[in-house]
């Protein structure tokens, strides 16, 4: 039996990194697309938010969701920090993944 991944992920915009978005999603790959495409949320529309910065994998959708919450809470410094620990330059981890290739995940 193949296990589907749900993630939590953070967008921010450009170089500028004024804007943060936190969502989640059950195909990370699919998403960015999206977000980089502009069809994703209005919000990350509306704030040009297609930078992958940072993501979480987890085995269940109530885990992600729980998580997405919890971050979404977060203060903004709080936010930066658990970016900056995994992705300290804040790299477009989506451009990273494609250079990898499809379905492989940057450690």
């Amino acid at each position: 039996m193949r296990h589907q991944n749900y993630f939590v992920y953070i967008l921010t915009n450009g170089d500028r990194h004024t804007v943060l978005y936190i969502g989640v999603t059950n195909s990370l790959e699919r998403r960015a697309s999206e977000h980089s495409l502009g069809r994703g949320s209005a919000f990350a529309r509306q704030y040009n938010a297609h930078k992958l910065i940072y993501f979480e994998a987890y085995r269940d959708p109530t885990s992600a969701i729980a998580r997405e919450k919890q971050l979404k809470r977060w203060s903004r410094a709080k936010k930066e920090a658990l970016v900056a620990r995994r992705n300290p330059q804040w790299h477009d981890l989506f451009t990273q993944m494609y250079a990898l290739g499809p379905g492989v995940s940057p450690r």
